[in-house]
């Protein structure tokens, strides 16, 4: 057995994180063609470094079929629900980030704050005759947090892709989406509220709590934790 890292599995992220261990001394390479999903680690014996998607990455950690992945917070946090058990965070990389946030239409002017959102969340199924919609990904942290935050009379809808344009198109009344800088929401005309803020996530190296290691790979473990600095 090996210590096997997960890295996603094509662009930016795989870019920047091959560059983050690039610089640590430890070169990660893609082999074979880009639909193999196979690379090489030199720089460190006894490590192996296994491509996915981000998304893919939080549950194989917590299955322990790999010992250390990089992928965004905001993706651990909703695939695990007991994320602190199930995985250690060794290091912060300093790209991929961006915000989960709550947005409404720019012209909802009296909206501003989740209790502006309760309240309009009422108003519109005493109106309508259902729930207002939030389209989201992000079902467990949205539902969390809005629960945290007292707001009810909602619902949420699955939006896995151009989530901004879902209340343009009119199958959501409001979004919870990533965002970086806002332009694609302020391009779709929807604000962020005030107090909207779920969650600030960026690229994490995480490390798996399943399972026990051999002695050679706890080795090989120690020995990647020091050259990449994060050895605890």
């Amino acid at each position: 057995m090996t210590v096997k890292l997960g890295v996603p599995s094509k662009g930016r992220l795989m870019e920047k994180t091959f560059d983050w261990f690039g610089a640590r001394g430890v070169q990660l390479s893609r082999t074979g063609s880009e639909r193999e999903y196979s690379g090489a680690v030199s720089g460190v014996e006894g490590v192996e470094l296994v491509l996915l998607s981000a998304g893919e990455i939080p549950r194989e950690l917590a299955a322990g079929r790999i010992q250390l992945g990089v992928t965004g917070t905001d993706l651990v946090h909703e695939k695990l629900p007991i994320w602190e058990q199930q995985v250690e965070t060794l290091a912060e990389l300093g790209f991929g980030q961006a915000d989960l946030i709550i947005a409404v239409p720019a012209y909802w002017v009296d909206v501003d704050t989740l209790d502006d959102l309760d309240a309009c969340a009422a108003a519109f199924r005493a109106r309508h005759g259902f729930r207002l919609r939030i389209a989201t990904k992000y079902h467990r942290l949205v539902r969390e947090f809005l629960r945290e935050a007292g707001v009810a009379d909602y619902q949420l809808v699955d939006s896995q892709g151009a989530t901004e344009g879902t209340v343009k198109n009119l199958t959501a009344e409001a979004i919870a989406d990533i965002t970086s800088t806002g332009e694609t929401l302020r391009a779709n005309h929807l604000k962020i509220l005030s107090d909207g803020l779920v969650l600030k996530s960026q690229a994490t190296l995480f490390r798996s709590r399943a399972g026990g290691l051999s002695a050679e790979d706890r080795g090989a473990m120690k020995a990647l934790r020091a050259r990449l600095g994060v050895d605890g």
